[in-house]
């Protein structure tokens, strides 16, 4: 899910997937916003995997581009498959890595694949499924990231909240990897807080980036979890998320306890879908 900036958008393209939507982007050539249900999931510029439009997706990439040194292939796990934004950005940035996404919506994932062909040079297999029972069937320590970004319509599902999931995706993570987690929520940030709690249960570093007015519950937006087996590159994603155009603070040590003081982690049996967002918010 993507919260952006406003900006005209021209023709729309008929999908023939129910609740789904193409809009070329009036702004650039070759480039497409996919929505589904009314909330823009992903945008892709066809020729430059590189352009990131959506301000969550560039601090995703923030740690995609510190897991490993410049360049090196790596191997990924996408939760959400949406346009594959992030797998094209570490197709093009890191050659040879070996990339892995799942998506429950199969005739989404089809026109995605004709519609917005990615380059076939890429080591990119997607599959159909349910994300957590995906996540349970890969092996112990066989990824440097999982990218979480998984959404029904403008709300991630209970199941991938909890606990029990974030165990999974740690239990898959090399002892270097980095779990990347969007988080979207509002005014008060209880679901942000509960969900920052719940990966620290697991993962014992983990950091935090978000605009300020969303950091300080004055609007709905995207935050970015980032959590490992060890210390993260946190001054280097610090100074990247500040440097953002759509500038972004980073949270962690006792910032982040602040920000999760008094919250109980998640577990499946007190789990719930993260909040709508308010009505127009995109």
């Amino acid at each position: 899910m993507g919260g952006r900036r406003a900006r005209e958008r021209e023709r729309e393209e008929d999908t023939g997937v129910p609740g789904a939507e193409l809009l070329a982007d009036a702004d650039r050539a070759d480039s497409w916003f996919l929505v589904v249900e009314g909330t823009p999931q992903s945008h892709v510029d066809l020729s430059d995997p590189a352009y990131l439009d959506f301000s969550y997706v560039r601090r995703m990439a923030h740690a995609a581009d510190l897991v490993a040194p410049e360049g090196e292939p790596v191997e990924a796990l996408h939760l959400g498959a949406g346009a594959l934004t992030l797998a094209r950005y570490i197709a093009h940035t890191r050659p040879g890595s070996d990339q892995r996404a799942v998506d429950v919506d199969a005739p989404l994932v089809e026109m995605v694949r004709r519609r917005l062909p990615w380059d076939r040079r890429a080591r990119l297999r997607v599959g159909i499924g349910d994300a957590r029972e995906w996540i349970a069937a890969r092996r112990d320590a066989s990824a440097d990231l999982v990218l979480a970004d998984v959404f029904a319509g403008a709300r991630t599902p209970a199941r991938l909240t909890s606990v029990e999931f974030y165990a999974e995706a740690a239990r898959v993570l090399r002892p270097g990897g980095f779990l990347v987690v969007n988080v979207g929520d509002g005014h008060g940030l209880a679901h942000a807080r509960g969900q920052a709690a719940t990966v620290r249960a697991v993962l014992p570093h983990a950091v935090l980036t978000a605009d300020p007015g969303v950091l300080r519950g004055r609007r709905f937006g995207n935050l970015v979890l980032v959590a490992g087996h060890r210390p993260l590159p946190a001054d280097e994603l610090g100074r990247r998320a500040h440097r953002d155009p759509e500038m972004a603070r980073l949270v962690e040590g006792r910032d982040l306890d602040r920000f999760t003081s008094g919250r109980v982690p998640v577990r499946d049996a007190d789990a719930v879908d993260s909040p709508a967002p308010p009505e127009g918010v995109f």
